[in-house]
């Protein structure tokens, strides 16, 4: 990426294993991505990258920018401009995402910004931008990324990559809590049809579609703990070590 391009920063926390490993973990929206790579990271001291979490910050700014989604152009130059932050927790807590240094954390987890990051996330030049700033985050390596196309395009090399799969039925009953606790009082069978929909497209479209790698471990989550599939991402760490 240029400079003046996109500028995306982090904190990392305490120093990495002796060998310093990148992993990947993709998979669907629900599938407790986020979660899993967050605790993974604090559990090796690596870097986490929140992949997920820059596509919502750059549909948050079309959003606040009043952006006609279909103006394409427009989308990628904004998103080229703008500045999408990155900052570690220091005490373990989640990241806080800055744009443009506004903490937009709590505003790119609602319900309207789900339903238009498939298609903002889907646009060719924004993809380009995002990814550049993924790939530079990862070179120096003791990171855990996740998203939906890190092990297939941003990390094709990384030394360790999860996909980890749950049913549309357990993943829209997870989301359903995340917002309830958020305070939003969504409908179970929208947030169903919504999660199979946001399946669909990102399984479908044309850049970067939502697939395993070859060489990625499945991992479905339908009866797993958190705690389960931490131990058992770590587990595999250790293999690699």
């Amino acid at each position: 990426m240029n400079s003046g391009d996109n500028e995306l920063t982090t904190i990392t926390t305490s120093s990495a294993s002796p060998k310093s490993l990148v992993i990947a973990i993709d998979g669907p929206a629900g599938a407790g991505k986020s979660t899993v790579a967050r605790r993974v990271a604090d559990a090796l001291g690596y870097l986490y990258i929140d992949t997920g979490a820059m596509y919502r910050a750059a549909t948050w700014l079309v959003l606040a920018q009043n952006v006609n989604t279909q103006d394409l152009e427009s989308i990628v130059k904004l998103v080229a401009a703008a500045s999408i932050e990155l900052k570690q927790s220091l005490d373990g807590g989640p990241q806080t995402v800055l744009v443009n240094g506004k903490d937009v954390s709590g505003e790119i987890r609602t319900q309207q910004i789900s339903r238009l990051v498939s298609p903002i996330s889907a646009i060719p030049g924004v993809r380009q931008h995002l990814v550049v700033a993924q790939q530079q985050l990862a070179a120096a390596g003791a990171v855990v990324m996740d998203g939906r196309d890190i092990g297939t395009v941003v990390l094709p090399k990384a030394d360790l990559k999860i996909f980890l799969t749950a049913s549309a039925e357990i993943r829209a009953g997870r989301r359903l809590k995340d917002l309830e606790a958020a305070g939003e009082r969504p409908d179970e069978a929208v947030l169903l049809h919504e999660i199979k929909e946001r399946d669909r497209l990102d399984s479908t479209r044309a850049v970067a579609p939502l697939r395993q790698a070859q060489d990625a471990i499945p991992l479905n989550t339908d009866n797993l703990t958190i705690d389960d599939v931490v131990s058992r991402i770590l587990n595999l760490c250790k293999r690699q070590a």
